[in-house]
């Protein structure tokens, strides 16, 4: 062994030193995710009146979140949180990444437009909610206002109140919100290709939009990976900014209702006794999915990572 490679081992604290530093954070992920989740898969498996324990149901309130009107609910506020990924990781990416882009090129404002991009990300959801309420009523918000000083009065439209256009409204709400994070992302991913690949493929003939196509570009999709998986977990728990602009039905008409909402009405907005296990079954079909989900996607990206090597 090499005197630097024993000097490592000499340096290395002992193994309780680092599990010390370990124990504050595996208090909180259990008292916060491991407690809850085993609870809600308990509560689950029992039927309840109000607070207290019944009998064993098995999987009874599991079967129930998928039938009858209730299933029908459950399908609906599915396919919304689908839209809310699908749509929020659209704009998001590619305004992330052209947001990104520009920064990497622009010497004047760079700061300040970086601190731009990002302070809505760090603005709570309920607020950003709130705001835009204001901003897109139809009587006294900005939006109306502005488009009718402009002479485009025919564009001025109920943004949230109409069924057709409110989860598109919020969706953008949304990706307005959250896209600093992947431009933030991509500006790391960006400031560690180096230049000279792209230089390299402008000396082979290939023009900017080419080369960032053909080399940049497919070195970023790690980057986008982690943006993908990010966007989908916390799509599919979206709650607050749609209850901070819709209410907790998910108005109009339950138009933009998600299963955030759902799981809420279940579990605090139910006259049905027996809400506790048919509200925990939908918590545990939830984390399941969006689990299940992440890490597939993620053992995909290490792939995707490993061949890019």
């Amino acid at each position: 062994m090499t005197g630097g490679a024993q000097r490592v081992v000499r340096d290395r604290p002992p193994w309780w030193v680092l599990a010390l530093f370990l124990v504050p954070a595996v208090a909180l992920y259990t008292v916060f995710i491991v407690y809850p989740l085993f609870s809600a898969l308990q509560y689950s498996m029992f039927s309840w009146q109000g607070t207290q324990r019944l009998g064993f149901a098995g999987l009874d309130n599991f079967a129930h979140l998928f039938s009858g009107v209730y299933g029908d609910r459950l399908w609906r506020a599915f396919g919304h949180n689908l839209a809310f990924f699908a749509g929020t990781m659209l704009v998001q990416t590619t305004l992330g990444l052209a947001f990104a882009v520009l920064l990497r090129h622009t010497r004047a404002g760079r700061r300040f437009l970086q601190t731009a991009y990002v302070l809505p990300h760090l603005v709570s959801p309920i607020v950003v909610g709130y705001l835009w309420s204001l901003m897109l009523s139809p009587q006294f918000g900005a939006v109306n206002a502005a488009l009718r000083a402009v002479g485009l009065d025919a564009l001025a439209q109920p943004w949230t109140g109409d069924p057709a256009l409110a989860l598109p409204t919020l969706i953008l709400v949304n990706a307005w919100q959250w896209i600093g994070f992947p431009m933030l992302l991509f500006s790391a991913a960006l400031a560690g290709i180096p230049p000279e690949y792209e230089e390299a493929a402008r000396v082979d003939g290939a023009s900017g939009w080419q080369a960032f196509r053909t080399v940049t570009l497919p070195l970023l999709m790690p980057a986008i990976g982690i943006v993908t998986v990010l966007t989908f977990i916390g799509n599919m728990n979206v709650l607050d900014l749609v209850y901070a602009m819709q209410g907790s039905q998910g108005a109009p008409a339950g138009a933009t209702d998600v299963l955030g909402l759902l799981f809420y009405r279940t579990a605090f907005n139910n006259p049905d006794p027996g809400a506790i296990g048919q509200a925990s079954a939908l918590a545990v079909v939830m984390f399941v999915f969006i689990f299940g989900v992440s890490i597939a996607a993620t053992r995909v990206l290490r792939r995707r990572e490993a061949q890019l090597r």
